[in-house]
């Protein structure tokens, strides 16, 4: 499997370009994968850089309704003409961060290319996708002042919305998650998987003992992280020693897993 960051909040190289949003290109076992868009069309700037056919991608996956992952939606959908794009059924919900709208283009909500799941659906074999629904909290770390709007009310965002989609290549589990809100430490204990990518939504907690501990029990897990986005760099740096494997992936980065 390769995993390409078509865009992030850092960038590899200075001829690729950088926002605060994520977008990687997945390649296993002959299928191609765009995880999530970014906030705007870099991430098919960056594409085009890094010689990768956007048009040629098998399947779209939304890990989640704010803008910085769908943002690029719309771009996608004009340059790729036939992957299905799986999204979750709340992904359309109005998010907001204070007053600021951070969900997605309501434009988009009836595009007939999009399919909205729900629960455990398999979407190719070996690829699975699942929401948090349902399934027990043992690290509650709140909305972080997220709300969506429910029924007509605006309430703290529980991220119905989160999709974690998880591909099974050589008898090995990897998992994607695109910020981690429903919890990185029991995303981690839920799936259990050999390798675990995506953001821990850690960018605005301390680096203090708590940040620590929170490393310490993700590196108890045993599982390989690639971090990017939402963690920040600089709890990735706090982090590190505390985990044995946390790595980061850059914008123009690939990573190979083996």
């Amino acid at each position: 499997m390769k995993i390409t960051a078509l865009t992030e909040n850092t960038s590899h190289s200075p001829d690729i370009g950088c926002e605060h949003g994520l977008s990687l290109y997945i390649e296993t076992g002959g299928i191609r994968i765009l995880f999530d868009a970014g906030q705007t069309d870099l991430f098919a700037r960056n594409a085009e850089k890094l010689g990768i056919d956007l048009g040629a991608v098998d399947i779209f996956v939304l890990s989640h309704g704010h803008y910085d992952h769908g943002g690029g939606l719309a771009k996608f959908l004009e340059i790729n003409k036939t992957a299905p794009v799986y999204m979750s059924r709340y992904a359309f919900e109005p998010h907001f961060n204070g007053e600021k709208y951070i969900g997605l283009g309501p434009a988009l909500q009836n595009n007939k290319r999009i399919i909205f799941t729900e629960g455990t659906r398999e979407i190719y074999p070996g690829i699975t996708l699942f929401s948090p629904e349902g399934r027990d909290k043992k690290y509650d770390l709140g909305s972080f002042g997220l709300t969506a709007v429910k029924e007509g009310q605006t309430v703290a965002d529980d991220f119905r919305h989160e999709l974690f989609a998880e591909i099974t290549e050589n008898g090995r589990k990897i998992l994607f998650s695109g910020c981690s809100h429903s919890g990185i430490m029991d995303i981690a204990r839920w799936f259990n998987p050999d390798v675990l990518a995506g953001g821990f939504h850690f960018s605005k907690l301390d680096m203090d003992e708590t940040l620590a501990g929170y490393a310490k029990i993700l590196d108890s897990t045993g599982i390989k992280f690639i971090t990017c986005h939402c963690t920040g760099t600089d709890r990735y740096e706090y982090m590190k020693p505390y985990m044995k494997n946390l790595g980061y992936i850059s914008a123009g980065e690939t990573v190979e897993i083996i």
